[in-house]
C-alpha cells in the first residue's frame, strides 16, 4: 500500500488537489494523510495568550483539518490520517514525510503567472527541494483514471534508473501507456546520440506500453505544450535537474516553468 502526502492550506487548488488525490487513492487502494501546517500568530504570542488560549486555538485547527480528512474518506471510500504541524512548512513537511514513510506528497498548483514563472510558489519550490515524487494538480484537473503518460525528458543526461522505475510502478499501476518526448535543436542530434540510451530505458520499462518520440524545437516549452494539446496526455512527468547557484540564475527550471503553466498534473520525480 503507497502512502501519499496532499498538503492542504484549504485554497481553491489544495481542495481540487485532494479531491483528486483521493479519487486515484480510492481506485488503487492508497493510503492518504492530509498535512496542514499552522504557525501561531505572533499577534497572539506578543500579547501573551495564555497556554489555553493557544490549546483552544490548535484545538479549532486540529478539528477543522480532522473534519476534512474524514469527509474526503467518507466521499471517496479510502483511508485518510490528519497531520497538524505548527512551525517552518517544509521543516514539519519533511518530518511528516519521515513519520509515515510517505512515498509521494500532492499538492495543489495555482494558475500560471509572470510571477510563479519567474520566481515559483511554495509548489514549485517543494519540487526542488525535496527528495520525493511530487504531483502537482492544477485547479482546472479533475480525475478521470490516468490511460496516457507523457514522459518529457533530456536524452543527452540520461535518465537515472530511480526515475524510470517510478514511471514503470506508475503506468502499470493505472495500466498506462507511456510516450517519451525528447526536444532537440536538430534532427542530426536526434538520430545519431541516443542509442545506448534507449537501450536503458527499453530495459528498464520492460512490461509496459510505451513509444519514443522526438522533435526538432528550438523552443523546449513551447513544444512539450504544443505535444500536450495535441495528444491530451492525462499526466506529465518530467525529471527537474539540479543547477548551482549561479546557474540557476541564468537557467529557469522548465519543471517548475510547466508546473506553473499546465493545464493536466505534472508528476515531479527527483533523480
Amino acid at each position: 500500500m503507497k502512502k501519499i502526502i496532499i498538503a492542504t492550506d484549504y485554497s481553491a487548488e489544495a481542495e481540487n488537489a485532494a479531491r483528486y488525490a483521493a479519487a486515484a487513492a480510492s481506485e488503487h487502494g492508497h493510503q492518504l494523510i492530509l498535512f496542514n501546517v499552522r504557525d501561531i500568530s505572533i499577534h497572539a504570542l506578543n500579547a501573551r495568550s495564555s497556554p489555553s488560549a493557544i490549546d483552544e486555538l490548535l484545538e479549532i485547527y486540529n478539528k477543522n483539518l480532522s473534519t476534512a480528512a474524514h469527509d474526503l474518506s467518507i466521499k471517496y471510500k479510502v483511508a485518510v490520517t490528519p497531520y497538524l504541524a505548527t512551525g517552518n512548512f517544509y521543516n514539519e513537511l519533511v518530518n511528516c514525510i519521515n513519520i509515515h514513510a510517505a512515498d509521494g506528497l500532492v499538492m495543489g498548483m495555482a494558475s500560471k503567472s509572470i510571477e510563479q514563472d519567474m520566481l515559483g510558489n511554495t509548489t514549485t519550490a517543494s519540487i526542488h527541494r525535496l527528495q520525493i515524487p511530487i504531483l502537482a494538480v492544477p485547479l482546472a484537473a479533475k480525475y478521470e483514471g490516468i490511460k496516457k503518460i507523457l514522459f518529457a525528458c533530456d536524452l543527452e543526461r540520461d535518465v537515472h534508473d530511480k526515475v524510470l522505475a517510478n514511471i514503470h510502478f506508475v503506468a502499470q499501476d493505472f495500466g498506462a501507456t507511456v510516450e517519451i518526448l525528447y526536444v532537440e535543436n536538430t534532427i542530426a542530434a536526434l538520430q545519431e546520440a541516443h542509442e545506448p540510451v534507449h537501450t536503458h530505458v527499453d530495459e528498464a520499462l520492460n512490461g509496459i506500453s510505451y513509444y519514443y518520440k522526438n522533435i526538432q524545437s528550438q523552443k523546449i516549452i513551447q513544444a512539450i505544450q504544443d505535444e500536450i494539446k495535441a495528444t491530451q496526455p492525462d499526466l506529465l512527468i518530467m525529471a527537474p535537474n539540479k543547477y548551482g547557484f549561479w546557474d540557476s540564475i541564468v537557467h529557469r527550471s522548465k519543471t517548475r516553468m510547466m508546473a506553473s503553466g499546465s493545464n493536466i498534473p505534472l508528476l515531479s520525480l527527483p533523480h
